[in-house]
């Protein structure tokens, strides 16, 4: 049996046809069950639910650049099997995408209207990664998902104390990133000097702050 091997031109177009569907296409299909699912909605009232609202939007933006960043560094990744670790955890951050998606939708709300950029912006920040070695692509995704974890932590001391359903959401999101960073560390991440992991935080607060809104 002989195997194709995806050339580079094909990989990036694949990819361009992902960034469609995720920033502009229809709702991610998730393969596990939400964290959610089975927990009755909270009665909140307009301000409680707004900042919810706000926070799982943040969260969905989130994955969306979760995706955009996985997609990026695997259309360029050197080696088969960092590739391959690449698109498993980004299966995973389609799950996370959907979820954040359902507690949107049950909170009346909607995703940010800037998805599409911050796709874009993200998917060249992981394409730049993963050009410049698979260590230094891996490494990112470990300061990445660093930093994520400690968001989702912030998210869970946030969020208003009656809605279950998304601390639920955001607490499984949270382990999973964890796990994401670890097993990048030991597939031989690096650690990224400085001043990146600064501007990585910065550029964060930036679309925390905005998508937050809008």
């Amino acid at each position: 049996m002989f195997s194709r091997q995806t050339s580079l031109p094909d990989r990036i177009l694949s990819e361009i046809e992902r960034a469609f569907g995720t920033a502009l296409g229809s709702a991610p299909q998730a393969l596990r069950p939400s964290p959610a699912a089975g927990i009755a909605e909270a009665d909140l009232d307009a301000d409680a639910r707004r900042h919810a609202a706000g926070l799982m939007r943040v969260n969905h933006t989130g994955e969306v650049c979760a995706q955009a960043l996985y997609s990026g560094q695997a259309a360029v990744a050197r080696h088969a099997d960092t590739r391959a670790q690449l698109l498993e955890a980004a299966a995973e951050e389609t799950d996370h995408l959907a979820w954040c998606g359902e507690r949107l939708d049950a909170l009346h709300s909607r995703p940010s209207l800037l998805n599409p950029l911050w796709y874009a912006g993200s998917f060249a920040l992981g394409a730049a990664a993963a050009l410049a070695s698979d260590r230094v692509s891996l490494g990112f995704v470990v300061e990445t998902e660093r930093q994520v974890e400690a968001h989702l932590g912030e998210h869970l001391e946030k969020l208003p104390a009656g809605d279950a359903a998304s601390r639920a959401v955001v607490a499984q999101m949270k382990d999973d990133e964890a796990r994401h960073g670890k097993l990048a560390q030991a597939a031989g991440g690096i650690d990224l000097p400085a001043p990146i992991p600064t501007l990585m935080r910065f550029a964060s607060n930036v679309m925390k702050a905005v998508a937050y809104r809008i």
